[in-house]
């Protein structure tokens, strides 16, 4: 029966010579098909996120600075082996650079920590870029090898542009844990999705246009963007004095072994990428291992965003140890895929196996996120995303000595090793250290 609503009108009757005045209830019969409360959507959390003031800017400026960080390598590659027709001396100007910012980094991140982000990640951005810039002149202009060296080095300047995006959301959402888990896990889908369309913008530039072109769109999209970003002041985080007894990151209660887990979890992605590398290439579709690799990403990319609208996790130790328990049993797939032969099945293979990254990074900076306290935020996600590059170079090596000392396929149990390896690390976390240091 529908929902009716009741109102009175008067009653007449006449007895003999008596009126009779009574109230008669009547009934307003709402309409049978009334419209019902819509639920909330399973990507709710997100439209919530991105209705907080200034939100929408300071993300559109990140992602267009963001987005070069999947360019540089592969265009630095490109248009140096194009040039000087050496990959081994491509590889080796990469790999300093590299290794420069994992040096650099922190020590970038700690300034922004200390000084705030406009004032330090502009002027480091334009570093950066003019490093860009003098690396394509050099090799425009065939330059000395160890000009490349030097000027690839002075990239490492580059903020951590996704740890400051996180260090705004947490500032933003202080005291609100479902919506940091939603802004992190809308940050993982990002960074996966950057690095699927980076290589592949790099590509297209340095082949359609000329070889510097890649370089040249890189250095002016990350100027541009960290510009934007930074003129967006309302929500940059304030600048809390450090004190003299302020301890480094690393001296956190749990923050070696959280940081050795993203070291081994940056294991399973550079040994995945120059496994699959090898495997297409060894049955002759190596043009096809860029279009596979992306199918990782977008599975990650997916399960960051699915993930981002389910309930953050109460004990983010005990997820965490989940989540890298099913990347460990999900990285098995393309080992068994890989013994068919398919690169196909492989590519499938992949696709399932990212969908287990995701949550792992999203859980992982979470915790992160409650070791730190409020004025360390920058410093100490750059030193994750330093383990991580760290691990992307040892997974690399490692991977590409299995993929060519034994067969392709066999080097597909290097991602596995490495996630096992996190999955034992993981066990060495101490939940105590899950406990919001204080705002020193």
């Amino acid at each position: 029966m529908p929902a009716r609503a009741r109102s009175f009108s008067p009653f007449l009757a006449v007895s003999g010579d008596v009126l009779i005045v009574a109230d008669r209830p009547t009934y307003a019969y709402e309409p049978r098909h009334r419209s019902r409360p819509r639920r909330p959507g399973r990507f709710s959390p997100y439209r919530r996120l991105f209705a907080t003031p200034g939100a929408r800017a300071f993300t559109a400026g990140n992602l267009l600075a963001r987005l070069p960080m999947g360019m540089f390598s592969v265009s630095a590659v490109m248009m140096i082996a194009g040039s000087r027709g050496s990959y081994a001396l491509a590889g080796a100007v990469t790999a300093t650079g590299l290794a420069v910012t994992a040096l650099v980094a922190p020590w970038t991140a700690r300034l922004v920590d200390r000084h705030g982000q406009a004032r330090v990640a502009v002027p480091a951005t334009a570093v950066a870029v003019l490093g860009s810039l003098a690396l394509l002149l050099c090799v425009r202009y065939g330059a000395p090898d160890w000009t490349l060296f030097a000027a690839y080095a002075a990239t490492a300047t580059t903020p951590n542009t996704g740890g400051m995006s996180r260090a705004r959301w947490a500032h933003l959402h202080r005291g609100d844990p479902a919506a940091q888990h939603t802004a992190n896990s809308f940050e993982q889908a990002a960074d996966e999705l950057c690095f699927m369309l980076g290589p592949v913008a790099a590509a297209f530039l340095c082949t359609a246009l000329f070889p510097e072109a890649g370089t040249l769109t890189g250095a002016i999209l990350l100027m541009t963007g960290v510009l934007i970003f930074a003129a967006q002041r309302a929500t940059e985080p304030p600048v809390a004095p450090r004190t003299a007894t302020a301890r480094s990151p690393l001296r956190l209660p749990g923050m070696p072994a959280l940081l050795a887990v993203f070291l081994a979890t940056g294991g399973v992605f550079g040994s995945m990428e120059v496994v699959t590398l090898a495997f297409a290439d060894g049955l002759g579709h190596g043009a096809a291992a860029g279009p596979v690799l992306a199918l990782q990403a977008a599975g990650s990319c997916v399960a960051g965003l699915l993930y981002g609208s389910a309930r953050p996790a109460a004990r983010p130790h005990r997820r965490l140890l989940v989540c890298v328990a099913a990347m460990t049993l999900l990285m098995s797939v393309p080992l068994l895929a890989a013994s068919t032969g398919s690169l196909a099945a492989v590519a499938g293979a992949l696709l399932l196996a990212g969908a287990a990254t995701a949550p792992t990074m999203v859980t992982g900076m979470t915790l992160l996120q409650r070791m730190l306290p409020r004025v360390q935020l920058n410093e100490g996600m750059t030193l994750a995303v330093t383990a991580i590059l760290g691990g992307i170079a040892a997974g690399a090596a490692t991977g590409g000595w299995l993929a060519e000392h034994t067969h392709p396929a066999a080097g597909y149990a290097a991602p596995v090793a490495a996630a096992a390896v996190a999955l034992l690390l993981c066990l060495r976390t101490r939940p105590q250290g899950t406990t919001k240091a204080p705002p020193s």
